[in-house]
């Protein structure tokens, strides 16, 4: 997502993505609008998605600063400890301490609907162009049809019932009502279809940074797993895991989240050349005591010695008689001549889970201990003993933990799908009860739109 030169297309750009701060509750002046012309030609066009996409990387819940998803439900779980003062942003996901009027949790709320509300502008506006190739038009309207189920996939794993918003319209954004969850999945699953249908398979350049057809299969394979759709679900990861030529497993640990990785299926681009990720900056500590995070001893403490995961993707940095421990994911912390890692949301290696999971679901046990055992061959363990349906399933569920720490929340939506919040997070987080499954709805959205109403339990 490079910065554009283009001062009037990205005025009308900023004003595009910025004019909602809460969830659309005033109209915009008719001028501040996008111009019709900006969806008349390509590069203005194309300048308003690659703005969507630097939204999603810098902020929200996909953003790898301190209050996006990998941080905040990281603490929210058994994989990080949170240290330092109440202001650190993930403090009171450690101390299991989430209020309705929690900044972080507006601000979440806040910055996904800003991205849908910028989605469904670029959306609206394509619909209305005359200017565009057929083939440009397409491609716009695919990825941004992408980017807003992707976004609203999100919002239902964290508050639940929401609303699932497609137009630019305040009136209605200001009294929309919660969708239900079930048919939220269905809305996400036809737009990802439509969107795939709409985009091209190959890559726009080799930074992986656009969505295509592909992309729009991985978060599918995703959706329908979570969706209880586990033939679909099969199905969907097999496109990507049988695109050897594309994809393939990094056989070095050190290689899976550099610029160029073979597993990599989506990632988001720097905002300029030497600049590397944000999960860089929010995890590294270089001298202890952590300032902010630290990997929490009781996911450190789960991995077998021989798992290479462990001595390549997690750092101990010691002081005195103390050791703590980050995520090595990312090796850089700050810029570098040139950019040497993007933000990766979706890899390979989750493929692989994915479909053992939906294997095993659908009793084909031999098919899911090839797949389970494809991520632990490469992590350096043996095969796995799970036989049954049952121990495969904890299995899978073990892997995904080791092989997905600290990437957007996975843990915790793992958790909850398998119905093990209470048993993981009971004796391990002070206070944690069942209604902790969901996050509060933000207290001033209640108060603006009363449709929003009842607030999740518990708050």
């Amino acid at each position: 997502m490079k910065l554009f030169n283009k001062p009037l297309p990205f005025l009308i750009l900023f004003t595009i993505i910025t004019a909602c701060d809460s969830f659309v509750e005033t109209d915009l002046p008719k001028s501040q609008l996008t111009s019709s012309s900006v969806f008349e030609n390509y590069e203005t066009a194309n300048a308003a998605l690659m703005n969507i996409y630097a939204k999603l990387r810098d902020t929200g819940m996909l953003a790898g600063v301190n209050t996006g998803l990998s941080n905040t439900l990281g603490c929210y779980t058994d994989e990080i400890t949170a240290y330092g003062t109440p202001a650190n942003a993930g403090m009171p996901f450690y101390n299991n301490a989430l209020l309705p009027g929690s900044a972080v949790i507006s601000g979440l709320w806040n910055a996904s609907y800003n991205q849908i509300y910028a989605a469904n502008a670029l959306i609206e506006g394509l619909e209305k162009s005359s200017g565009l190739t057929p083939e440009n038009k397409k491609q716009l309207l695919g990825e941004a049809l992408f980017l807003r189920a992707a976004v609203h996939f999100y919002l239902t794993n964290i508050f639940g019932d929401v609303p699932y918003v497609r137009t630019t319209d305040y009136k209605q954004n200001n009294t929309a009502v919660k969708t239900p969850q079930a048919v939220i999945y269905q809305n996400i699953i036809a737009e990802l279809q439509t969107a795939g249908s709409m985009l091209p398979q190959t890559y726009s350049s080799s930074a992986r940074s656009r969505v295509n057809k592909l992309v729009c299969r991985a978060l599918l394979a995703r959706v329908y797993l979570y969706n209880k759709s586990y033939p679909e679900a099969a199905n969907e990861a097999s496109a990507l895991l049988n695109n050897t030529g594309l994809y393939t497993l990094e056989a070095d640990l050190d290689k899976v989240f550099l610029i160029n990785s073979k597993e990599t299926i989506w990632q988001f681009e720097s905002a300029a050349a030497g600049q590397n990720t944000n999960e860089g900056t929010t995890f590294i500590f270089t001298a202890g005591p952590p300032g902010s995070t630290a990997l929490n001893s009781v996911l450190v403490n789960s991995f077998s010695t021989q798992d290479r995961r462990k001595s390549k993707w997690i750092n101990a940095i010691s002081k005195e008689n103390e050791t703590w421990y980050h995520a090595f994911k990312y090796k850089e912390r700050s810029n570098t001549a040139v950019s040497k890692e993007y933000s990766v949301v979706l890899r390979l290696a989750e493929q692989y889970l994915i479909r053992a999971e939906a294997r095993a679901q659908q009793g084909d046990l031999i098919g899911s201990k090839e797949d389970l055992n494809k991520i632990r061959s490469r992590a350096g363990l043996q095969d796995t003993e799970a036989v049954s349906k049952e121990t495969l399933l904890e299995a899978v569920l073990k892997e995904r933990r080791w092989e997905l720490f600290t990437e957007h929340g996975h843990r915790f939506f793992d958790l909850k799908r398998f119905n093990q919040l209470n048993e993981a997070l009971g004796n391990v987080k002070t206070g944690w009860n069942t209604e902790d499954r969901l996050f509060p709805l933000p207290q001033n959205e209640l108060g603006t739109n009363p449709n929003l109403l009842p607030q999740n339990p518990g708050y």
